[in-house]
């Protein structure tokens, strides 16, 4: 139906449904894109509309001007549209706030683990390995409420890959710290390129960078490098 700014009339005549001499009875008239409807008065060969039943059911509003009924029809923003979808299929924001104090916390911890394997500090209950301890335990707790705050379905996708990545370097850390404290992890040391021939150490590092981005943009795009 095309849309007019101005209904001359109290009763808008549709289309010509059937003769005059064929009475029918439980018309109704539905629009497109629309969930109401509205009944069909018949009167001489004519199906006709109260206008008021025809703005209700297209959500539009009516005016009156002396001699003029005016409805207006609401307006369907083809930009606003693709903004809500784009939106939709981003992060909420609580959840992109979330996630990038998460990343934040697990880089720390990463580094932290890069510098003692990198100079061969001890670990166990030494300073050091207190202050992995430390760094583990509040990415553990950002992870969490980037999981409660996690709402929609882009939010858990991309909180799986936050997961996956805290569990890598909590798998990487567990393997270091069993194999320092058995003294056969000196080879890390001695080497300026072990971690640039660590493949395990470069995966978690260019998960790490995708996830940062990802955040920051604030909707999810799929890595590989983080499952």
């Amino acid at each position: 139906m095309k849309r007019q700014a101005a209904v001359p009339m109290a009763m808008v005549m549709i289309a010509i449904m059937s003769p005059a001499q064929t009475p029918r009875q439980g018309l109704t008239l539905s629009v497109q894109g629309y969930s109401a409807e509205a009944p069909i008065i018949q009167l001489q060969g004519r199906a006709l509309v109260d206008v008021q039943d025809l703005a209700r059911i297209t959500n539009g509003s009516l005016s009156f001007e002396q001699n003029r009924t005016i409805l207006a029809l609401p307006r369907c923003d083809a930009s606003k549209t693709a903004g809500d979808d784009t939106r939709k299929s981003g992060f909420s924001p609580a959840f992109t706030r979330a996630g990038i104090e998460a990343m934040a916390s697990i880089r720390e911890w990463g580094g932290m683990l890069m510098i003692t394997v990198e100079n061969g500090y001890p670990v166990g209950n030494t300073m050091a390995g207190n202050t992995i301890m430390a760094y583990q335990g509040r990415a553990s707790d950002s992870v969490a409420l980037a999981s409660a705050a996690a709402s929609t379905d882009s939010d858990n996708r991309g909180l799986e890959l936050l997961r996956n990545e805290f569990n890598n370097v909590q798998a990487w850390s567990d393997r270091f710290i069993k194999a320092r404290n058995s003294l056969s992890a000196a080879n890390l040391t001695t080497s300026e390129t072990a971690f640039q021939q660590d493949e395990e150490v470069q995966k978690l590092i260019h998960c790490g960078q995708s996830l940062a981005q990802m955040f920051a943009r604030g909707s999810f795009e799929d890595e590989i490098a983080c499952r």
